[in-house]
C-alpha cells in the first residue's frame, strides 16, 4: 500500500505541477476575457434566472433551480469545511487568496461548461436528458474526438469514489466520533442506507432532496459562521490583511503551524479551491444538462452561481473563522481544525454546528457525485449499468470509515483524479469556446431572450 501511495504522490506532483495550474488558470482567464467579464458583470442576472427557474416547464428532467441545487449538493461538501482547513494547514492563510482568485475566474469556466452541456445534451433510451463533457466532446468536436470523452468518463467514474464517496464518509465518521462518540463504521452504514433510499428514485428524487436540503444546510452552517465573525468583527480586517500578505510571502512557523512557502499557498489554495467548487473538472455540467430549459445561456448564468456561492461565500466564511479565532496555529487539520475554530468562537455549540454541517454537506455530496459518476459509467457501458453502479456506490461508502483509512492518502488520491478528469474537459472548453462566445453574444444582443 505504501508503494502505491508513493506512486500516486509522484503522479500528483506532476498532475498538480505548474503546467496544470497554468492550464486551469489560463483557461479561466481566456474564457473570462472571451466573455468580456460577463459572468462577473451578470451575477445579479444569474440570481434572477435562478429565482425564475424554480418551476420551469421547458424541456428537461428537473427545474433549473434544482439543477443548481444538485450541482451545489456535490460542490458544497467537506471541501468547504475540511478542504479549506487543509489548505490553510499546508499552505497557510495565504492559500485562501488563491482560492478566491481561482473562484472568480472559475465562474467563466463553470458558465461555459453548463452552456455546452445544455447545448449538446441528448435524450437517452429511458427518455432522460444526459450531458456533460463526454457528450459535448463527442457532439461538439465530432466522432474523431470521442476518445477524449471516453478518457473523461473513465476518470470521472473513478474520481467519484474519492472526491464524492470515501472522503465524504471518512470526514463524517471523524467528526461524529469526536463530537458524539459514534463508531465510524456505524456512521458509514447509516449514510449508505440513507443514500441508497435516495438513489432508488433517480435524478428527480436527487433533485428534490437537493432542492430542500442544500438551502437548509447552507443557512445553518453559514449562520453559525457569521455569528462567530460577528463576535470577532474587530479581527476581520487583520485576518484579511494576513491572507493577502501571505499569498505572496512565506508563512513562518507559529504555535502548532509548521510554516509554508508561497508555492504551497498557491498549490493548496488552487487545488482545494477546485476540489470545493469543481470549476473546470466537468462534473457540475452533468447535472445542469438535465435542467428544464430551452436556453443554454440562461442555464449557464445559473450554473456560474455555484462557484460564487461555494467559494466566495461558504469557503470564505470557514477560512475567516479559522483565522480570526487563531485556530490555524493550533496544529489541527481537516474538519477537526474547523470544529476547533467554531468551538473557540461559540463554545461547545460550535463543534456541533461543524459536526452537523459536515454530516449534511457530505451526505448531499455523496448523492450529487453518485449521479455524476453514474452518468460517466452510462456513457461507457450504457443505461444497463445504472442500477449495478448504484449498488456498488452504496457498498463502498462504509469502506471509507474503516480503521486505518488515512485522510492524507484519501485527499491525495482525490486530488490526483480531479486533475486527470479536468485535463480532457479543459481541452474541450478551449476548442469549443467559439461556440460559447457566439451563443452568448447572440443571447445578450436579443432583449426578448433575456426575459
Amino acid at each position: 500500500m505504501e508503494k502505491i501511495i508513493e506512486w500516486i504522490n509522484i503522479i500528483n506532483g506532476i498532475a498538480w505541477g505548474p503546467p496544470m495550474l497554468l492550464l486551469l488558470a489560463g483557461t479561466g482567464v481566456f474564457l473570462t476575457f472571451g466573455l468580456r467579464f460577463m459572468p462577473q458583470r451578470k451575477l445579479g442576472y444569474g440570481f434572477k434566472m435562478l429565482w425564475q427557474g424554480r418551476s420551469s416547464t421547458e424541456k428537461g428532467d428537473i427545474s433549473p433551480f434544482n439543477a443548481l441545487m444538485t450541482a451545489l449538493s456535490a460542490t458544497i461538501g467537506t471541501g468547504n469545511i475540511a478542504g479549506v482547513a487543509t489548505a490553510i494547514f499546508y499552505g497557510g492563510p495565504g492559500a485562501i487568496f488563491w482560492m478566491w482568485l481561482i473562484a472568480l475566474i472559475g465562474m467563466a469556466t463553470k458558465f461555459c461548461e453548463a452552456t455546452l452541456a445544455v447545448h449538446f445534451r441528448e435524450v437517452d433510451a429511458k427518455g432522460h436528458y444526459v450531458g456533460g463533457p463526454m457528450y459535448y466532446i463527442r457532439n461538439g468536436l465530432g466522432p474523431n474526438w470521442k476518445w477524449l470523452g471516453v478518457i473523461f468518463a473513465i476518470f470521472g467514474m473513478f474520481a467519484g469514489f474519492g472526491i464524492g464517496n470515501s472522503i465524504q464518509a471518512h470526514s463524517v465518521a471523524d467528526v461524529m466520533q469526536s463530537a458524539f462518540s459514534v463508531p465510524p463504521l456505524l456512521t458509514g452504514i447509516i449514510i449508505a442506507l440513507l443514500v441508497g433510499m435516495v438513489l432508488l428514485g433517480g435524478i428527480k428524487r436527487i433533485g428534490d432532496v437537493a432542492g430542500k436540503l442544500v438551502p437548509l444546510m447552507a443557512v445553518f452552517y453559514v449562520g453559525g459562521g457569521l455569528l462567530v465573525l460577528a463576535l470577532h468583527i474587530d479581527r476581520i480586517p487583520d485576518a484579511i490583511s494576513l491572507i493577502l500578505y501571505h499569498a505572496f510571502n512565506p508563512t513562518a512557523a507559529a504555535g502548532g503551524f509548521a510554516g509554508a512557502t508561497v508555492w504551497a499557498a498557491i498549490r493548496f489554495g488552487v487545488a482545494r479551491g477546485i476540489f470545493s467548487n469543481e470549476a473546470g473538472l466537468g462534473s457540475a455540467p452533468i447535472a445542469h444538462a438535465t435542467a428544464k430549459t430551452d436556453s443554454p445561456i440562461r442555464q449557464g448564468t445559473v450554473a456560474m452561481l455555484g462557484t460564487f456561492l461555494d467559494t466566495i461565500v461558504v469557503c470564505t466564511i470557514t477560512a475567516l473563522v479559522i483565522v480570526v479565532t487563531g485556530a490555524w496555529q493550533s496544529g489541527e487539520n481537516g474538519a477537526t481544525l474547523s470544529a476547533h475554530a467554531f468551538s473557540h468562537g461559540l463554545g461547545p455549540v460550535g463543534r456541533y454546528i461543524v459536526s452537523i454541517g459536515v454530516a449534511l454537506f457530505a451526505f448531499t455530496t455523496i448523492i450529487g457525485w453518485s449521479f455524476y459518476s453514474e452518468k460517466c459509467a452510462q456513457f461507457l457501458f450504457g443505461e444497463r449499468s445504472n442500477f449495478p453502479f448504484r449498488l456498488i456506490w452504496v457498498v463502498v461508502i462504509p469502506i471509507g470509515t474503516l480503521p486505518g483509512m488515512d485522510l492524507g492518502s484519501l485527499w491525495l488520491v482525490a486530488d490526483t483524479l480531479n486533475a486527470l478528469m479536468a485535463i480532457p474537459n479543459l481541452i474541450a472548453l478551449l476548442l469549443l469556446s467559439p461556440v460559447v462566445f457566439k451563443l452568448t453574444k447572440a443571447y445578450f444582443a436579443s432583449p426578448a431572450e433575456q426575459k
